[in-house]
């Protein structure tokens, strides 16, 4: 159980603005405790799987319910300045993000993890790296599980390892969690933050209000002079306190494990090892274990998923990557291999240039392609079929079929697994 209390939640009723996954887990556990909750959603379909007794509006923007509640949860698709959310700001109502919700409700000791790429691997990898020394462990977050709603779930002695993406990090009003990790910031997000300063500042929350005997890890030499908070610092990396050099991570000046040694493919991969490595170390698990884990751990789809090989082509799904640096990570992954990189979705108001030349073929998918193909290079293509269609009749054995977009999927998509299903369902 985390030693720091958490503060009280605010008192009700309560609005829950959008009923995406974490909407639905907010509002399911504040009915639970039983409080009054309306929950509203712009959108005109239910989702699936309400809770039972919630009253929910669909087709609205939630202003006419405001009156109504005391407090607010918002869902972290929902931007900021959603003219319910800066109303109910206006009248100084608390808002709460569905990731600080669940944080009040949990005693458990938490392990967050952001960065603009590498979150969902790496949060992955520490639930394993937990399991492999025996410690109870709950995966939630911006992956997978909303965090609310593991309410009630836990075993007060599990440690939750929580992924918080920089839009639920900036809704965040006392979250602390005993350990946070800064996996690296690129430029993304632009066009819901604005600039990159603010993007950054939205990470920084992760640490803002550590204690003294709090864990944070950040790269080493990462240029962000002051992190905040009060917590230990532990960088990792070439020269940090887990160090990368010699083909080894390092630790306590003696060689944790070789860079062969460690599972998952790329520089970047060995990137989030060392990160992860850092904080289970300096917590307290035990180097076996934490080797262990290193050597056993697979990897999550959707990023860098080896779907097939198929004439000795090999298919990767790596939707995951919806910005231009994680695509020219993964495509760094591949140094001997001719890669036809499938390309586009929304772009997010990124710059598209450093991609050009990178790939042996770029094929364009998306309602951005055509920027994007100004920008980038490549062929116009319909959709995603038509995409890997083309791909497939180009490659020759030994090349790469790449999935990895850049992009954000919605204008095709429902969101990034529904586009690597795709993927992986059109190349069997």
């Amino acid at each position: 159980m985390a030693d720091r209390p958490r503060p009280p939640l605010p008192a009700g009723p309560w609005l829950v603005v959008g009923l995406a996954r974490s909407g639905v887990a907010a509002a399911r556990a504040l009915l639970a405790r039983g409080e009054q909750v309306v929950a509203v959603d712009r959108g005109t379909t239910a989702p699936p799987s309400l809770p039972a007794g919630l009253d929910v509006q669909l087709g609205t923007d939630g202003l006419a319910f405001l009156a109504h509640a005391r407090a607010v949860v918002k869902s972290p698709g929902v931007p900021r300045e959603a003219p319910v959310i800066a109303a109910a700001r206006e009248r100084g109502m608390p808002v709460l993000g569905e990731m600080e919700l669940g944080w009040r409700l949990l005693p458990n000791e938490f392990v967050a993890v952001t960065g603009t790429n590498g979150k969902t691997t790496t949060v992955e990898l520490l639930g394993h790296i937990h399991r492999e020394a025996g410690v109870p462990v709950a995966v939630a977050g911006n992956v997978g599980t909303a965090l609310s709603a593991l309410a009630g779930e836990l075993a007060d002695d599990a440690v939750v390892v929580c992924e918080a993406s920089s839009f639920q990090l900036e809704d965040t009003l006392a979250f602390a969690p005993e350990g946070a990790v800064l996996l690296n910031v690129e430029a993304d997000h632009l066009d819901r933050h604005g600039t990159l300063a603010d993007y950054v500042a939205a990470k920084l929350e992760i640490f803002a209000r550590q204690g003294n005997d709090d864990i944070a890890v950040a790269p080493f030499g990462l240029g962000i002079e002051d992190l905040g908070g009060c917590a230990r610092r532990v960088p990792f990396g070439p020269g940090g306190e887990l160090d990368d050099r010699a083909g080894h991570l390092w630790w306590d000046g003696a060689p944790l494990i070789a860079h062969e040694e460690i599972r998952l493919r790329g520089a970047h991969n060995r990137a989030n090892a060392a990160a992860a490595a850092a904080i289970a170390l300096a917590r307290g698990i035990a180097p076996d274990a934490v080797r262990a884990g290193l050597r056993t751990f697979a990897g999550v789809e959707h990023r860098l998923e080896e779907v097939a090989r198929v004439g000795d082509v090999l298919f990767v799904n790596d939707s995951k990557a919806t910005n231009v640096a994680s695509t020219l990570v993964a495509l760094a992954s591949f140094p001997d291999a001719a890669v036809h990189l499938i390309l586009g979705g929304r772009c997010k108001g990124q710059d598209f240039t450093a991609l050009r030349g990178r790939a042996h073929a770029i094929y364009l998918i998306g309602e951005d392609a055509e920027r994007i193909g100004r920008e980038a290079g490549g062929e116009p293509c319909r959709d995603l079929a038509t995409a890997v269609a083309r791909a497939r009749a180009a490659a020759r054995p030994g090349d790469v079929v790449l999935l990895s977009p850049a992009c954000a999927s919605f204008d095709q998509f429902e969101d990034f697994e529904a586009r690597g299903r795709a993927f992986r369902a059109l190349v069997a």
